[in-house]
């Protein structure tokens, strides 16, 4: 029993704490699939989205801080139950996307890993079955080198993982794992593998006027800056003018810069008018643009379709720092 415990603790634990920071380094990423979760088309409780960033940050911080308790043997009990009510709410969220096919995809482990909804499923039965031989054989938990130590390295992870969130959020993912990342060719990722049944990682990037569709013309050209705002309302209008100034000087220097948002297009001149900006708006699904870029707004460069510089708003005085 007690090396079961032992074998259970060290793939629980290490398993948590991979989880939850592939999503730390991203937490918006996790409040978008709450955000899915907690539409009408799913669970129907809108009255949560509101919420989603701070309950994802909580769950994803927990993920964490727990896995690191459990391996360092911090508070066993308090530990083992912990993660125990965590898995319950997981197990529930796969079956219902897997069972009724609802989001499809639930970044489980963020965008570093993808799996099936049934393949989630089972993972989290498989870790449940281990999380109850943990609450079985707690008293097998004991201190790594004593609990002086273990309370240390407790009360660090938390301070760490608070404080990358806190960045990340007014910045950029620490780590990008998503095929919009610098250094990523976006036409090669619309590409399908021959022979292949799976769906290349980018298919639904387009960028469209009222008019025509403008996706092959700009992953041609050379030198582009597109403004992202998935959504003008819900963005930090702040970012508009610290990005007007960036637009200006990028047309200097023979940029071809275009604004690129989901929201309607009286919106996006309203806002074109109101900051004065030197380029006019693009349409591209939301979606699309929320996995893009972090920020709202935010900056992208591209060179013939490459991705060779990111941006949230707060930074884009970096931009033709490079």
């Amino acid at each position: 029993m007690k090396i079961l415990v032992h074998l259970a603790r060290l793939l629980v634990g290490v398993t948590f704490i991979f989880s939850g920071f592939v999503k730390l380094v991203d937490p918006l990423g996790s409040s978008y699939k709450f955000q899915e979760y907690f539409s009408s088309e799913v669970l129907d409780l809108e009255f949560l989205i509101p919420y989603a960033l701070p309950f994802s940050i909580i769950m994803i911080v927990a993920e964490l801080v727990l896995g690191v308790m459990l391996l360092v043997g911090y508070l066993r009990k308090f530990t083992v139950w912990s993660l125990f009510i965590l898995m319950l709410i997981f197990l529930f969220l796969t079956w219902y996307s897997a069972y009724y096919d609802k989001v499809t995809d639930c970044g489980c482990f963020g965008d570093a890993v993808k799996l099936s909804t049934w393949g989630t499923f089972y993972k989290n039965v498989i870790l449940i079955v281990f999380n109850i031989i943990l609450i079985a054989g707690v008293k097998h938990i004991k201190p790594l080198f004593g609990k002086g130590f273990a309370r240390i390295v407790t009360f660090l992870s938390l301070v760490g993982s608070l404080f990358i969130t806190y960045y990340v959020l007014n910045h950029l993912p620490i780590i990008d794992f998503r095929p919009y990342a610098i250094g990523k060719n976006i036409t090669e990722g619309m590409t399908y593998v021959p022979g292949s049944t799976e769906e290349p990682p980018i298919h639904d990037f387009s960028l469209e006027t009222e008019e025509e569709d403008l996706t092959e013309t700009i992953l041609n050209q050379d030198k582009v800056l597109l403004v992202i705002s998935y959504d003008i309302y819900n963005s930090d209008f702040e970012g508009f003018e610290k990005i007007k100034p960036i637009a200006d000087e990028a047309i200097q220097k023979g940029y071809h810069v275009y604004g690129v948002s989901a929201s309607p297009s009286e919106e996006t001149l309203e806002i074109k008018e109101d900051y004065d900006l030197p380029f006019n708006f693009l349409f591209a699904d939301e979606t699309t643009l929320k996995t893009i870029i972090r920020s709202n707004p935010g900056v992208i460069e591209l060179q013939k379709g490459t991705v060779v510089g990111k941006w949230a708003w707060k930074d884009v005085d970096n931009v033709f720092k490079k």
